[in-house]
């Protein structure tokens, strides 16, 4: 099994779901923004993640969702440095990745 790919898929599917609850939950957005925040006033290895996560955090609606469902080398190399995560709780995201390795294992 190619557990790389997995994650991969993983990554996006919780994106994806990031992206679908935006409208509804926008203040998911400011707390991307102060986490991204503060790991570009911390510095360390992810600092330029922080900084690109706060370009696209200031675009519209539309360009952030774009965003967290480009399946682009760059797309999957942000997912890994998200300031989304604890988006959906832990439940909801147990449940999620599980649906995506059924899906994975029956290819």
């Amino acid at each position: 099994m190619d557990l790389h790919g997995l994650a991969e898929e993983r990554s996006l599917a919780y994106h994806r779901e990031v992206a679908a609850r935006l409208p509804r939950r926008p203040e998911l957005i400011a707390l991307a923004r102060r986490r991204a925040q503060e790991w570009a006033a911390r510095g360390g290895r992810e600092a330029p993640y922080a900084i690109e996560w706060l370009r696209i955090l200031a675009g519209t609606m539309d360009e952030i969702v774009a965003q967290l469902e480009d399946p682009s080398e760059r797309g999957r190399a942000l997912r890994q440095a998200t300031p989304f995560s604890g988006a959906l709780d832990p439940r909801e995201r147990w449940k999620l990745w599980r649906e995506v390795r059924t899906r994975w294992e029956s290819r």
